[in-house]
């Protein structure tokens, strides 16, 4: 048997035990069944349970999911929507997130499949300190697919955009100050009050 603080009492009967547990106000737990003889701890069980689910969420909390974001684009894009594109395609991997990128084909746009290989190179060199190609470009029917990975990971894109958050705000907080202090009228002391009205 183990004792309520970690220290071993040894081999007890099964009474003994839940006498110690009803005197120390506490729950005898089973902790190994499978060992002999079995070992059992004191301790408060729903204390216990409690903390087990906190440190459930907690992990849950941290657990980062991983996002596929999706652009598309046609072989014809004008230079203008194709800076765009690329600075959707940069936000999402400075988020984190992987980009799958998509150029559908129409028409006799199909029988040139190059045009959409050169542009998705073009992209991959473009954001080349971002993220890295991580499946080259493929034909699958009308489209062509590439997908981007991030060279950050997701829990440290989060963490710098914490961070960056934070400094603003300390930055914000002693722009304000000032200001709210001269906002704020003086009011005349009532010893002052009294000499102004003699």
């Amino acid at each position: 048997m183990v004792g309520p603080n970690g220290e071993q009492v040894g081999i007890v009967r099964v009474e003994d035990a839940l006498r110690l547990a009803e005197e120390a106000n506490l729950d005898l737990v089973e902790v190994a069944p499978m060992a002999k003889p079995p070992v059992a701890k004191l301790m408060d069980f729903g204390k216990f349970k409690y903390e087990a689910a906190m440190k459930a969420r907690e992990a849950r909390k941290n657990q980062v999911n991983t996002v596929i974001k999706e652009i598309k684009l046609r072989p014809k894009i004008d230079p203008h929507d194709y800076g765009t594109k690329k600075g959707h395609v940069e936000r999402f991997l400075k988020a984190g997130d992987k980009v799958k990128v998509t150029i559908m084909f129409r028409g006799r746009e199909q029988s040139r499949p190059e045009l959409g290989r050169r542009l998705l190179e073009r992209l991959a060199e473009d954001i080349a300190e971002l993220g890295f190609v991580e499946s080259a470009p493929k034909q699958d029917g009308r489209n062509m697919i590439m997908v981007i990975g991030p060279t950050k990971k997701k829990a440290e894109a989060k963490a710098e955009q914490r961070r960056s958050r934070e400094q603003h705000e300390q930055e914000q907080r002693p722009a304000q100050q000032p200001a709210a202090a001269a906002e704020q009228p003086q009011t005349p002391q009532p010893d002052q009050a009294i000499a102004a009205a003699e």
